[in-house]
């Protein structure tokens, strides 16, 4: 059970024997947050305030999760766009053979249950992502977008 970083005020880890936290003052998760079971985050991480990471949620090295933010369960990031075990003369790889891409997930997102996000993505304010979606590009302000590849549903009613 490591739970390495550092955590805000009121920042809840329901069952910490449950979850793995990695990197120290590297990965920050904000006041009043909460974390569920069986949630990986990883080195470099911030998590705002006031979030909710449902259980299963997978949160990759390179993300940043602003205020306020739902990330339901099952939910998987992605940080390797081009992601290989070994080079192309089956050298297994070391982390200089990869570009870490960043993902922001901006202040009130709701991430539905198990959708993937692919790296380098901009999540907007307030924007919902559909159940099981696979999200490969922006995603606007305030809108809904589902599917797979998800695509703009409608604009947020809220």
């Amino acid at each position: 059970m490591p739970v390495n970083c550092t955590l805000g005020r009121n920042a809840k880890i329901l069952y910490p024997d449950l979850v793995n936290i990695y990197g120290g003052d590297t990965t920050t998760i904000g006041d009043d947050t909460t974390i569920g079971p069986f949630v990986e985050i990883q080195k470099g991480v911030t998590i705002g305030k006031s979030c909710k990471i449902q259980s299963h949620a997978f949160i990759c090295e390179g993300v940043t999760v602003e205020d306020g933010v739902f990330v339901g369960h099952g939910v998987m990031f992605i940080n390797d766009r081009f992601p290989h075990a070994t080079t192309r003369d089956l050298t297994k790889k070391t982390d200089a053979d990869w570009k870490l891409e960043p993902t922001l997930i901006q202040r009130g997102a709701a991430l539905g249950s198990n959708c993937t996000i692919l790296c380098g993505i901009k999540i907007g304010e307030n924007a919902i992502v559909g159940a099981g979606s696979v999200v490969t590009k922006d995603v606007p302000e305030g809108m809904i977008v589902a599917g797979n590849p998800a695509r703009v549903i409608k604009k947020a009613s809220y």
